[in-house]
């Protein structure tokens, strides 16, 4: 819904609409059409199609300006970046990399795949219809040789690790990305791999799952499905304007402000008057699901957990993973 004039701007300022971005919005307008005046003042003979045709070129032409606000994106890449199909993307290039050893995720299928292998392509899911404990194990054991095992001081409140899957939450995580991605799926008490899958398993291995597990993370996947908050906010519109920041900066603080400026529509999806600002609430949604069980579950970075040091409040900043910058290569020039 459009602000009115008297309300409250949603940019977060504090101040009304008409003091604050209304200006701003206003005089783009206002220069689109002084362009438009001039370009009728030099050709007065114009027709309804010719002067039609004149205002696409122009709107087209602004477009495609460099937009401070986007961080120097202009608004077609970021509509682009917004709401295009994820095979259809822009200014950026996703590859597959060759050495996936280093990605919880997908190091996590290859035991799902390889113990259904091993058994004529299935095995036996518990009685609530999680991984078998013997699985389990495997995973937690592969803490270690992560780059996220160094601020796991704690294994049995870690999402890396776990007795049984409910409390791996990296592992359930994987499990489900693999069915969304029609990998697998249960039927009968049992986890089966596709028969399909199979086949593609065993020609090109591992790698050829990259990119449907990826694209599953980002289309179907529901990003609240671990934490308890109420607010539904849908962050995955945004991953890749949030992966090209991060990657650029590794500042979670400063992707927040760049969030704030870039939509601050998004504020609104906030209440106002809570324990939390409504820039606060942002702050713990963009955290915990986009940075702690997106980007570290398929291990492109890793955050220090501790937000205060002998008392001290620390920056939040990502440590970048090789992982992140193989998959991901940007063609920004801003």
């Amino acid at each position: 819904m459009k602000p009115g004039r008297n309300d409250a701007c949603p940019c977060g300022s504090g101040k009304k609409y008409k003091r604050c971005c209304m200006n701003r919005v206003s005089k783009l307008h206002a220069e689109l059409f002084d362009d438009v005046e001039q370009m009728v003042a030099m050709n007065p003979n114009l027709s309804l199609d010719e002067l039609n045709v004149v205002m696409q070129h122009k709107v087209q032409e602004r477009n495609n300006c460099s937009h401070s606000d986007f961080c120097g994106l202009s608004s077609t890449q970021m509509a682009n970046w917004l709401y295009a199909p994820f095979d259809e993307l822009q200014w950026v290039t996703m590859s597959t990399p060759d050495d996936l050893s280093s990605s919880p995720v997908m190091r996590y299928l290859a035991l799902i795949l390889d113990e259904a292998m091993q058994n004529e392509g299935s095995f036996k899911a518990t009685s609530k219809g999680n991984l078998p404990a013997k699985l389990v194990k495997l995973a937690s054991g592969l803490l270690p040789q992560f780059a996220v095992s160094q601020f796991e001081r704690d294994i049995s409140i870690s999402d890396f690790a776990g007795s049984n899957e409910d409390k791996f939450n990296a592992l359930h995580y994987a499990r489900i990305l693999a069915e969304i991605a029609g990998i697998i799926y249960r039927r009968s008490g049992r986890y089966h791999v596709k028969k399909a899958a199979q086949k593609q398993y065993q020609v090109h291995g591992l790698q050829v799952f990259f990119k449907p597990m990826l694209e599953a993370t980002i289309t179907q996947y529901n990003w609240g499905y671990f934490d308890g908050f109420d607010h539904e906010v849908n962050l995955q519109t945004f991953w890749l304007f949030m992966l090209w920041r991060l990657q650029g900066h590794g500042n979670v603080g400063q992707l927040i402000d760049e969030m704030e400026t870039a939509f601050p529509d998004l504020l609104r999806e906030f209440p106002s008057g809570g324990y939390f600002s409504p820039k606060q609430n942002l702050s713990l949604l963009i955290e915990s699901r986009f940075i702690d069980r997106f980007l570290q579950f398929w291990g492109f970075v890793t955050i220090d957990p501790r937000r205060y040091v002998n008392g001290e409040a620390v920056a939040r900043k990502v440590q970048i993973q090789p992982l992140l910058t193989q998959t991901f290569q940007f063609t920004i020039n801003t």
